[in-house]
């Protein structure tokens, strides 16, 4: 359309009216930290021991093959992206120049990992991007390091596998927290690998586009 402006935007505030409402959910990667800078806090009869615990991880990922992607994985992703993305009702439809600029690894900006099969082919990805915080009037932390999930995609790896993964991966890229939205098929691994349910919602809207609304599992497009 000429001279007609469309645009798909997020919101925390309600508006008339959200085509999707999505809820933000919180995994612990650095306890200690996020309890010291009060993000979150002791549960009830739970020690600073225990919760570290908890939330411990491995120190390395489980699942073979993966590596971090590189320029030349760019049309194997994108076919991977696409045809994953068809079964969700909201979903960009992305051209390689933007897999490659959305989705290319940059240092303290992006991280994907691919999962690669002994021939060679890519199966799976996850991503997850950087968004620090600077953390106020504290007598030793300064900033906050979180991930937030991005696109993931799964053909022979459990996507439970690969978060579980993802989370691993972050923690060794010293990331405070990992945070997700409960959109795509995200609610089948928050709970199993102890997120904590986030007190906003993320209101999704279209300007000059007509969409019913819909759940925020059939919502594929990731924006903050």
């Amino acid at each position: 359309l000429k001279g007609i402006f469309q645009a798909v935007y997020t919101a925390g505030v309600v508006l008339p009216k959200p085509v999707g409402t999505c809820r933000y959910w919180h995994r612990s990667l650095n306890p200690r930290k996020l309890i010291e800078v009060k993000f979150s806090h002791l549960s009830r009869n739970m020690t600073m021991q225990r919760t570290m615990k908890l939330y411990r991880l491995p120190e390395s990922p489980k699942t073979s093959g993966l590596r971090p992607m590189t320029r030349k994985d760019v049309p194997a992703v994108h076919r991977l992206l696409l045809e994953y993305l068809s079964q969700f009702h909201l979903a960009p439809v992305m051209s390689p120049e933007e897999v490659e600029h959305w989705l290319l690894p940059q240092e303290s900006i992006i991280d994907t990992y691919l999962v690669v099969s002994s021939g060679g082919k890519v199966t799976d990805f996850l991503s997850f991007y950087t968004l620090p915080s600077t953390i106020m009037n504290h007598p030793v932390h300064r900033s906050l390091k979180a991930a937030y999930s991005f696109y993931n995609v799964h053909t022979t790896t459990t996507l439970l596998d690969l978060m579980s993964d993802a989370l691993i991966l972050a923690k060794s890229k010293g990331f405070d927290v990992f945070n997700a939205l409960d959109l795509m098929e995200n609610k089948t691994f928050l709970e199993k690998l102890k997120f904590g349910i986030g007190d906003g919602n993320l209101q999704y809207y279209l300007y000059n586009w007509k969409c019913p609304s819909m759940g925020s599992e059939k919502v594929g497009l990731v924006l903050q």
